[in-house]
């Protein structure tokens, strides 16, 4: 059972996720990357349909579309504004939709647990579309000077096969 948060670190939170939604929605992926914390944790695990009783849907063991650290975060951003991303021109027109914004509190007073349910809407050409549903779990970091930063992001896809023809984005 989670304790409640105050109204003002909830706004703050939301505040936080949209203005990251409008960045990666322009491809503001400098910008976007400066919300990251030097040890983020960014893991899209696959999804495999299992039956209930069986609780590893989701195992740290198993494939991941994305498990990435800091590094590899900049490397992607760097190969994505390169002129040879040809996959990328003309490029996607993004559009992330975040809802369901639910804030934790955790044993830390500078950390919140956010839940949250994502929709990425990626049109190509004139009908070249994708869409991605996913929830997400995020650990949230009040750093110093105040600014808050993303320190892990677990993004649940809901599909178990993979649909769109390639996963260029960020979640």
């Amino acid at each position: 059972m989670s304790l409640s948060c105050s109204i003002d670190i909830i706004i703050e939170v939301q505040q936080f996720l949209y203005r990251e939604a409008r960045m990666l929605d322009d491809e503001n992926y400098d910008e976007w990357i400066k919300l990251l914390t030097d040890d983020i944790h960014y893991w899209m695990p696959g999804i495999q349909a299992r039956y209930r009783k069986d609780k590893n849907q989701i195992a740290p063991d198993r494939m991941a579309f994305f498990d990435d650290d800091l590094e590899y975060l900049k490397l992607r951003v760097s190969r994505a504004k390169q002129p040879s991303a040809w996959a990328e021109d003309p490029p996607t027109r993004h559009f992330h939709l975040v809802s369901n914004i639910e804030v934790e509190v955790t044993v830390d007073p500078n950390e919140w647990v956010v839940h949250s349910v994502i929709v990425n809407s990626r049109l190509r050409c004139e009908d070249d579309k994708m869409d991605m549903h996913a929830r997400r779990k995020d650990l949230i970091r009040r750093v110093e000077g105040g600014a808050l930063k993303l320190a892990r992001r677990m993004i649940i896809l809901q599909e178990t096969v993979l649909l769109s023809k390639n996963i260029n984005t960020f979640l």
